[in-house]
C-alpha cells in the first residue's frame, strides 16, 4: 500500500523550507489521543521523515513520558553517550546539554551505535524566547546532493569514530556505559565491535567503524546516515579545537570522525557535509506544548543556538539495526 495511503486519515499541512505540521484542537486526554492515532501518525512519519504535532499541550515529564510510550513503547535506554544528559524517567531525557549560543550541527542520533533509535520523539515544555529549533534535513536528499566522489569513498570504507574518555569533557565513562567497572565496559566493547585501550593514566580510548550510508527499513531507500561532521574536530568552534588540542593533542580529543581507512578527514569535507545539511534543512520554531517526531533514519535533526529558557525532553523509540551498503565494513565485522 503507498504511504500516501496510508498517512491519509490526518489533516497534515506541507510547507517548504518546514517540517510537516498536523494542528490538533487540545484533547482531553493527550496521551489517549496519541494512542488512537498511533498508526497514522507513525504513517506521516514514515511519508515525510519528520512531524510536528501541535495543540496537544504538552507541560510535564509525566504526561510527556505517557504520550512517547503510546507511540513507541518502551524507550531506549541511552548508551555511549557523548555528553551526559538528565533522566526524567524511564527512557526520557533532557535534550544533550550544549551552549545556548553555539548551534548542534545535523546528526543522526547514535549512529555510531550497531543497534540505534529508530524513531526520536521530542516534547517541548517551555519553549526558548528566539532560535533554539529543533531543524530536519533529509537524508535522502543530502546523499543525493553530496559530491559523488565523497560519498563513494565513504559508502565504500564507511568512517570511524575515536573517542578518548575523561574526566573533565563529555559523559563519563559510568555515564556513557552504564557503568565504571572495567570488565563491564570491555565486554560492551566486545559485544559492539569497539575496539578499547585503556591508557596508563586510567583513561579509555576507543574506536569503532560504521556504515556511512544505509537503507530504510521500511522504504528501502538509501539514506545519508552518520555522524561524520558532527563529531569531527573541524565542527567545533575554532577556539574550543585549539583548546582541545593544545590540552589533549590531535590524538587525545574528547572525540573525532576519521575515514574508513584510518586518515584524516580534512576539513573541506566537514564543511560541504555541513553545507549539504543547511541547505535541506527545514526548521518550525517550536511552541510550548509542541510534539515532534523524527525518523532517525530518513532524518537527522539539530538544534539551534537561542536565548532564553528552553527545555525540551527526547526519548528514543524502536530500536534496530541499519542494513548498511558498505559489504566490506559488514564482513570485518563478523
Amino acid at each position: 500500500m503507498p504511504f500516501s495511503s496510508l498517512a491519509s486519515p490526518l489533516d497534515v499541512e506541507l510547507r517548504p523550507d518546514k517540517p510537516a505540521l498536523l494542528c490538533v484542537d487540545p484533547p482531553d486526554d493527550a496521551p489517549r489521543w496519541t494512542a488512537e492515532h498511533r498508526e497514522a501518525l507513525r504513517a506521516q512519519v514514515t511519508e515525510h521523515g519528520a512531524l510536528v504535532v501541535r495543540g496537544l499541550g504538552l507541560r510535564d515529564a509525566g504526561q510527556a513520558g505517557a504520550v512517547f510510550a503510546r507511540l513507541a513503547g518502551d524507550l531506549m535506554t541511552e548508551r555511549e553517550a557523548f555528553a551526559p544528559r538528565e533522566a526524567h524517567g524511564r527512557g526520557l531525557y533532557s535534550s544533550t546539554p550544549w551552549p545556548d549560543n553555539q548551534p548542534m550541527c545535523m546528526h543522526h542520533e547514535l549512529s555510531y551505535q550497531q543497534q540505534v533509535p529508530g524513531l526520536m520523539l521530542f516534547a517541548c515544555l517551555t519553549a526558548p524566547q528566539q532560535g533554539g529549533a529543533t531543524a530536519v534535513a533529509d537524508a535522502e536528499e543530502v546523499l543525493r546532493a553530496l559530491p559523488t566522489g565523497l560519498t563513494e569513498r565513504f559508502e565504500r570504507e564507511g568512517w570511524i569514530l575515536t573517542r578518548s574518555y575523561n574526566d573533565e569533557i563529555g559523559a563519563s565513562l559510568a555515564e556513557s556505559f552504564g557503568t565504571a567497572d572495567r570488565a563491564e565496559i570491555e565486554h560492551y566493547c566486545r559485544t559492539n565491535a569497539i575496539s578499547c585501550t585503556w591508557q596508563p593514566d586510567g583513561t579509555l580510548r576507543t574506536e569503532q567503524r560504521r556504515p556511512a550510508v544505509v537503507r530504510h527499513p521500511v522504504t528501502g531507500r538509501r539514506c545519508w546516515f552518520n555522524q561524520i561532521a558532527f563529531l569531527n574536530e573541524w565542527t567545533l568552534d575554532p577556539e574550543v579545537r585549539e583548546y582541545l588540542l593544545d590540552v589533549y593533542g590531535p590524538d587525545g580529543l574528547p572525540f573525532n570522525t576519521r575515514h574508513g581507512d584510518g586518515s584524516p578527514i580534512d576539513e573541506d569535507v566537514v564543511r560541504i557535509v555541513n553545507s549539504t545539511y543547511e541547505a535541506h534543512t527545514r526548521r518550525e520554531p517550536w511552541q510550548a506544548g509542541d510534539l515532534l517526531l523524527v525518523d532517525n533514519i530518513r532524518s537527522a535533526h539539530s538544534r539551534e543556538a537561542f536565548t532564553g529558557a528552553r527545555q525540551v525532553l527526547v526519548g528514543l523509540g524502536e530500536p534496530l539495526r541499519p542494513v548498511d551498503d558498505c559489504p566490506a565494513l559488514e564482513a570485518s565485522e563478523r
